[in-house]
């Protein structure tokens, strides 16, 4: 579908044909509009990828319906996998596992891109880089016009991180990976910092995508894990994907929830009274209150969901010191957290996640991807 131009001390000019194509998020109030891209130049490092299935995610619906203020235009999207179909010039890029990447490579890739040579990069918080470029939330450019994911191809930049993927893994499965998955995973990792999921009782604070995942996580994991959500559906998902017991977001819901996932205890032990490790994923105020309620002590949150502007919160700070409570964010990820999200993936059970995407829509129909929750599943898909 492309044609090289001669390789330049500016990068390798490729001339599309047919064109590569994007559906360009202008603002809240006005329709998407179809842009036709007929060359890019790849630089060194960089690559041209083929999308096969993008997911929508729920930062784009927010984006979509004006709760998040971003630069337009740009092109949403960072939830996706698809295939290699050029390199820049030099070296090609290589995989996180260190091998070299070939045109061909099914992928999947990292959400966010850093620099590697400011403070936070050197701290080794690359996720928090002064000079982040992140797919799918970057205004569009002259030169960078396939930065996001709802579209026919992506452009990689240099210093992405990339994974291969598995040929028999649904795209339903894979796209996701690299904001839901990769999150969860980071989240985890956060939590296990403080100490181990074995046999903890892990509570996850909201069911869509990422709380059905981290119930699965921790559940492989050896957690008990109590699902929390206030949707009847949700919480019987959560049960299908390993949740031990599952509750309404009040704190006796809760507690009643905690005493079914450790019965019976074990010999020499007292039944918990509160959680040790939570996550909250859903950005909700309330959600974030509950977790701090029902803690047990020296139980460690992780706040992942709160990724949108929200009215601030009362905290207690006498109840984070007397129960010993260790509160962290997690807000982008680690390129290692997307490695473990694709390995988690290759264990799962893949008919569970895959019917998580509960609707494909076509290219041209993307907009209504856009406009609202699924009706079914946790995601909608948009296939170019």
């Amino acid at each position: 579908m492309s044609t090289l131009a001669p390789t330049s001390s500016s990068g390798t000019e490729l001339r599309l044909e047919p064109p590569a194509e994007a559906l360009v998020f202008m603002g809240p109030d006005r329709s998407l509009e179809r842009i036709a891209v007929t060359e890019i130049v790849l630089h060194e490092g960089e690559a041209l990828v083929a999308v096969e299935l993008a997911t929508v995610c729920g930062s784009d619906l927010h984006t979509a319906a004006g709760h998040r203020r971003v630069a337009v235009p740009q092109v949403l999207g960072h939830e996706q996998v698809g295939r290699i179909v050029a390199f820049g010039p030099g070296l090609p890029a290589t995989a996180l596992d260190g091998t070299r990447l070939r045109v061909g490579d099914r992928v999947v890739w990292g959400v966010s891109v850093s620099c590697g040579s400011c403070r936070l990069c050197l701290r080794g918080i690359p996720n928090k880089c002064e000079q982040l470029v992140k797919y799918g939330h970057e205004q569009m450019r002259r030169g960078w016009e396939l930065g996001g994911g709802i579209a026919t191809h992506v452009h990689l930049l240099a210093r992405t991180a990339i994974v291969r993927a598995r040929e028999d893994l649904p795209a339903e499965v894979l796209a996701p990976a690299s904001c839901a998955t990769a999150t969860v995973a980071a989240a985890f990792d956060a939590a296990s910092e403080v100490r181990s999921l074995d046999e903890e009782v892990v509570l996850v604070a909201g069911c869509g995508m990422l709380g059905l995942t981290a119930v699965a996580m921790a559940s492989e994991a050896g957690a008990r894990v109590v699902a929390v959500d206030p949707s009847p559906a949700r919480r019987s998902l959560a049960s299908d994907f390993g949740a031990d017991a599952v509750a309404e977001p009040h704190a006796q819901s809760v507690r009643e929830a905690i005493a079914r996932a450790t019965t019976p205890v074990r010999p020499g032990t007292t039944q918990p009274t509160g959680f040790r490790i939570g996550l909250e994923l859903s950005g909700a105020n309330d959600s974030i209150a509950l977790l701090l309620e029902t803690a047990d002590v020296g139980a460690t949150i992780v706040l992942a969901g709160s990724v949108f502007t929200a009215p601030s919160i009362p905290v207690s700070a006498e109840r984070i010191v007397r129960r010993l409570l260790t509160v962290r964010g997690v807000h982008n990820y680690r390129p290692e957290h997307l490695a473990r999200a694709i390995a988690f993936l290759e264990r799962s059970d893949q008919r569970a996640f895959a019917r998580l995407v509960g609707e494909v829509v076509p290219f041209a129909e993307a907009e209504r991807a856009l406009a609202a929750m699924p009706l079914v599943g946790a995601r909608i898909g948009v296939r170019p």
